[in-house]
C-alpha cells in the first residue's frame, strides 16, 4: 500500500466521518485526486438530497465535472471507503477514471450495503472493462470497516414508507 493511498483514503474516512454527523448523510467518504491534488469529494447525500443516486462517489464526480467542466476525468483517481456499488462502478468507467481505491470491501461489512445481490462489480470489471480501469481494495479497509455495520451483525428489515 502506498503512503499516498493511505493519505488520500484517510481524507475520504474524515469525509466519512463528517457525512456521519449530518443529518441526511452517511458515512461513505470519496477524494478525487489528479496529480497530488484534489479535484472533488464529497460524503453520501442519499437522504439529505431526496435522492437515490447521491452516492458519495457519485457526488464527487459531479463536483469534478463542474470543477473542470469536463465529463471526463482522465488520469484521476477515485478513492472511496467502501467498494463502490454497480452504479458508482459504471460512473467511475464512463467518466474515465484511471484508477478506484476503496477501504472496506464486500467481506468486510454486512450485506444490505450490497442490498444481499450475489454480483459483484469487481468480477464485472475484470470481465468487462479491465483495461480501461483499475482497482486496488483494503487501503485501511480495518478502518474504513469501523464506520459499517459489521458482516455478522443481525441487522433488521427497513420499515417500509407509507406514502
Amino acid at each position: 500500500m502506498s503512503n499516498d493511498d493511505e493519505h488520500w483514503m484517510r481524507r475520504a474516512l474524515d469525509l466519512a466521518r463528517r457525512g456521519e454527523t449530518r443529518p441526511g448523510a452517511n458515512p461513505i467518504g470519496c477524494v478525487i485526486v489528479r496529480g497530488g491534488a484534489v479535484i472533488a469529494e464529497g460524503y453520501n447525500e442519499v437522504d439529505l438530497r431526496h435522492d437515490p443516486t447521491a452516492h458519495a462517489e457519485i457526488v464527487a464526480i459531479r463536483r469534478a465535472g463542474e470543477r473542470l467542466q469536463c465529463h471526463e476525468l482522465r488520469d484521476t483517481t477515485l478513492y472511496s471507503t467502501l467498494q463502490p456499488c454497480g452504479m458508482c462502478t459504471m460512473a467511475s468507467i464512463w467518466a474515465k477514471i484511471g484508477r478506484v481505491v476503496f477501504g472496506a470491501g464486500r467481506g468486510d461489512v454486512h450485506r444490505m450495503y450490497f442490498e444481499d445481490r450475489h454480483i459483484d462489480t469487481l468480477d464485472f470489471i475484470r470481465d468487462a472493462y479491465s483495461p480501461d480501469i483499475s482497482i486496488k481494495g483494503g487501503v485501511l479497509a480495518a478502518v474504513c470497516a469501523q464506520l459499517y455495520v459489521p458482516p455478522d451483525a443481525d441487522v433488521s428489515p427497513p420499515h417500509k414508507v407509507a406514502r
